[in-house]
């Protein structure tokens, strides 16, 4: 029998469930970041030298540089859906699995998206505020916004997440229009009933555009200055996708110019840490936005029993990995 020191090393670099870690710890020896923050990137580094397999989330980073500190690791098992902070084909060449979890996510980000679209159009947050603040006497002709019923919806990318958000928003009886940045197969409209379209009359059309296209060179600040004015007055946009798909500066001034009529954000361009020219916070201009603008720091997972399935598919690929299997999870080869 294997000693514990004999055991593969797994390196957690975020906080996971307990019930997580027993899993793991029935097989490896387990190392997992207890403290809410990222690790230091020394600190990970040093982690993962010696690993043979690592359990990585949205905040880290891994490319060339880094593998090439880790001869021993076999599989990076990604406990999250989009990947573009991480270097796939760096991982394939170095013989290395690189895993995610493709399906737990959708469900959740489309009820966030449309919780943001309510919260953003019928102008809750400044309405809360009213109250607290002492500014509330009864019922005023005040705050009035727009409905999701009979509205138009532009959502931005037919991925898994798009199709649901599509089927959700047809309960409120909108108008779907649809656009992708690939062709779209037929069977993808066999649900609610969504227009196919260009991208520039989506824009012009809809009372709501959410985007929800993986970052890529394509579609990074696809919605920009010159994107952006073609948007129908007084319109929202809603971003539940990446930070940098939209250019935050060119949103803010959208805002400003009445464009725009709010911004409702789950993911932001500082967040996107694979690109060497990322801002290093929130635009502050959005920030001072407050009536029009509704935040959130990346929720759209943070379902208390999403999250925890979400751990425990990646440590299922971990597992499989390290037994010499083909992780169900994989999205490349590690040979």
């Amino acid at each position: 029998m294997k000693s514990n020191l004999d055991r593969p090393l797994v390196v957690i670099t975020q906080r996971v469930h307990q019930e997580v870690l027993d899993f793991l710890g029935g097989h490896f020896r387990v190392w997992s970041n207890e403290k809410p923050e990222p690790l230091p990137a020394a600190e990970l580094l040093l982690r993962a030298s010696e690993a043979e397999a690592l359990m990585v989330f949205m905040p880290d980073r891994i490319d060339e540089e880094f593998l090439r500190h880790c001869p021993h690791l076999k599989v990076i098992g990604a406990a999250l859906k989009g990947y573009d902070n991480f270097d796939v084909e760096a991982c394939s060449r170095r013989g290395i699995w690189f895993t995610i979890v493709p399906d737990l996510l959708t469900v959740p980000t489309a009820e966030l998206v449309v919780g943001l679209m309510i919260a953003l159009a019928r102008k809750i947050l400044p309405a809360d505020r009213s109250i607290r603040e002492g500014r509330f006497a009864g019922w005023r002709p005040r705050f009035y916004g727009l409905g999701l019923e009979k509205g138009t919806a532009g959502i931005i990318g037919l991925g898994d997440v798009g199709r649901a958000l599509a089927r959700r928003l047809a309960a409120f009886d909108m108008k779907i229009l649809c656009t992708d940045i690939q062709p779209v197969p037929t069977e993808v409209f066999s649900g609610p009933v969504a227009h196919y379209t260009s991208l520039e009359d989506l824009l012009r059309e809809s009372d709501f555009v959410i985007p929800l296209v993986p970052l890529t060179d394509q579609t990074k600040h696809m919605l920009n200055t010159r994107t952006l004015a073609l948007l129908k007055p007084g319109s929202f946009l809603v971003n539940a996708g990446r930070g940098s798909v939209v250019d935050e500066q060119a949103v803010a001034a959208a805002l400003a110019g009445g464009r725009l009529g709010g911004y409702a954000a789950d993911v932001f361009e500082m967040e996107d840490w694979a690109l060497p020219d990322r801002p290093g916070a929130v635009d502050p201009q959005l920030l001072s936005m407050t009536d029009r603008t509704v935040f959130t720091p990346h929720l759209g997972s943070a379902v208390r029993d999403v999250r925890r399935a979400i751990e425990m598919e990646a440590g299922a690929n971990i597992l499989e990995a390290l037994a010499g299997k083909t992780p169900r999870g994989a999205i490349n080869r590690s040979t």
